[in-house]
């Protein structure tokens, strides 16, 4: 905790002796971002900058909801071709199914959708016929 100013001394002195003090005592060592460059200025001036970086540093994404499933599904179809087992393409499908099926009976808010629920079977002869054995 900080000393209140004493009378007679300059502001500006009794800052600077603080802060001199706290450096020997080495404060500011464990600081994030001790010895690492500023970030960089010349950006515009974005007011939410802070709320973007903590959702950048949580990894969440703020898509609205209908893009959110067709990123899902593109991950899904994704997944499908790295799966190692037949029951592992259509447990990956038929999750995907449901989510897709129940954004038709109720369209999220956002732009259109333009899913249609997988063909699990076709998906599964594709990859069958990638994967042999």
């Amino acid at each position: 905790m900080t000393e209140r100013k004493p009378p007679g001394v300059s502001f500006e002195s009794f800052v600077d002796k603080q802060i001199r003090e706290a450096t020997e005592r080495g404060d500011f060592k464990e600081l994030a971002g001790f010895g690492k460059p500023l970030a960089d200025d010349a950006a515009p001036y974005d007011e939410l900058w802070w709320v973007k970086g903590k959702l950048h540093r949580e990894g969440v994404s703020v898509l609205p909801p209908a893009l959110a499933l067709r990123k899902e599904a593109e991950d899904a179809v994704e997944e499908v071709a790295g799966a190692r087992t037949e029951a592992r393409v259509r447990q990956i499908l038929t999750a995907v199914n449901e989510k897709i099926a129940a954004a038709i009976r109720m369209p999220p808010p956002g732009p259109p959708l333009n899913l249609r629920p997988f063909d699990v079977e076709a998906m599964v002869r594709d990859w069958r016929e990638t994967h042999p054995g």
